[in-house]
């Protein structure tokens, strides 16, 4: 999520196109904030019954 939101923001900007740029920086963010939630141990979009 992280490598596509990077590419369709710099075609965003390359091209000039907004929505592209908007797009490509949401997902960078949340593909960060999943990264970062992930390497601390939460459990991210699963649920675990023990």
């Amino acid at each position: 999520m992280i490598i596509l939101g990077a590419i369709l923001l710099v075609i965003g900007l390359l091209a000039g196109i907004s929505i592209l740029t908007t797009i490509g920086g949401i997902l960078l963010v949340i593909g960060l904030i999943l990264t970062v939630l992930g390497a601390v141990g939460r459990p991210i979009g699963r649920k675990t019954y023990y």
